[in-house]
């Protein structure tokens, strides 16, 4: 399975979502808080051109927001 790496604040719902996404489906997964990490915050930025969370890394691929579709697909969830 590709290396997953998602950047969160506290607050963020659908940051939520998505970390129970990944738990329903035994997705191990990196965490970053972009609220507290200021070179987790540029690192986003960087990958993703954006300030909103979440923004997921899975091997490369970058997806914003909580796409359930998207995550199956690239994470290859039947």
């Amino acid at each position: 399975m590709p290396k997953v790496t998602i950047y969160t604040t506290p607050t963020c719902v659908f940051c939520r979502m998505a970390k129970a996404f990944f738990r329903s489906h035994n997705v191990a997964y990196d965490e970053k808080n972009v609220a507290t990490d200021m070179t987790a915050r540029q690192e986003m930025v960087e990958k993703s051109g954006q300030l909103g969370v979440p923004v997921i890394d899975i091997g490369g691929e970058i997806v914003v927001g909580f796409d359930q579709a998207a995550l199956t697909k690239l994470l290859k969830i039947k």
